[in-house]
């Protein structure tokens, strides 16, 4: 019973979404009212997204100093493929502020007390599988243009890449390749995540209305995927840095995007416990009228 509730939710029947059409005018505004969001909420935003400079500065280390060079571009753009799960606090202070709640920082983590955490979870693991296996397909393209050596130094790995044959070979398939799994989670995970957040309809509705929402949408969800794609490598170049205003920009639009394309439940269920309001009793009266004087 458990696990029926982790992937259909808690309903006798699985609830369907239902899906609209959206156009390039609607990514603009969700840009625009992400963007919003993070300008009402930068601290909070950034506080959840510090781990990411931390993240690259140790994959650089990493890098450099273990012989794992081949691998950090792979790594690096793997961060897109996790990112749904990173950004998980931001939509729920973008839910928070849309139903005029409190959203300070302590609040992002109430996606732990979430009806639907076991959906959420669920899709967690799988967006780690795919990156594992996104990871270890990159190093199967590198090991099969220029074998099992590791490379001497960062400039004849970078001349390797660029000026030779098998380095050519390297970028057109891999980058081939990885455009394949970003799609993969781009259908996936485009609105999973705050749709679980959002209602209790478990694991695998939350991923088929997905990729229902991509199906039907797939001129503008691919131009999303691709302003995904510019906005985290325009992030990531000065050493990772971006990412603290690029994350959160992309959290916050990411859950005025699934506003977009999911229609509102006729009947919204419970999905989180709310502000929790003191027990009163009745031997407190009448100085509840005066909380001032506790």
């Amino acid at each position: 019973m458990a696990f029926s509730n982790i992937l259909v939710g808690a309903g006798n029947r699985p609830a369907q979404p239902v899906v609209r059409k959206i156009g390039l005018s609607d990514l603009r505004d969700v840009l625009a009212k992400g963007a919003d969001d993070f300008y009402a909420m930068p601290t909070h935003a950034m506080f959840l997204c510090i781990i990411y400079p931390i993240v690259g500065f140790i994959l650089a280390r990493l890098a450099f100093g273990y012989s794992i060079l081949p691998l950090l571009y792979p790594l690096a753009t793997g961060f897109a493929l996790v990112g749904p799960v990173a950004a998980l606090g931001l939509y729920e202070l973008s839910r928070r502020r849309e139903a005029g709640l409190d959203t300070s920082a302590a609040r992002a983590f109430d996606i732990f007390e979430s009806s639907s955490i076991g959906g959420i979870a669920a899709l967690g693991i799988l967006l780690l599988i795919i990156f594992v296996i996104w990871v270890a397909v990159a190093n199967a393209i590198y090991i099969a243009n220029f074998g099992y050596a590791s490379p001497s130094s960062v400039e004849d790995f970078i001349k390797d890449v660029l000026t030779t044959r098998p380095g050519w070979n390297l970028i057109i398939v891999g980058n081939l390749v990885g455009l394949l799994f970003a799609i993969l989670v781009l259908s996936i995970s485009a609105v999973s995540f705050p749709l679980l957040l959002d209602r209790d309809v478990g694991a695998a509705v939350a991923l088929l209305t997905s990729i229902r929402a991509v199906a039907r949408n797939p001129f503008t969800m691919m131009v999303w995927g691709l302003i995904v794609a510019a906005l985290l490598v325009i992030g990531s170049l000065p050493l990772f840095f971006g990412l603290t205003v690029v994350m959160p920009l992309l959290g916050h639009a990411t859950w005025h995007l699934y506003r977009k394309v999911v229609e509102p439940a006729s009947a919204l269920p419970p999905t989180l416990p709310e502000e929790r309001k003191e027990r009163r009793y009745a031997a407190d009266f009448p100085t509840v009228l005066f909380p001032w004087s506790k």
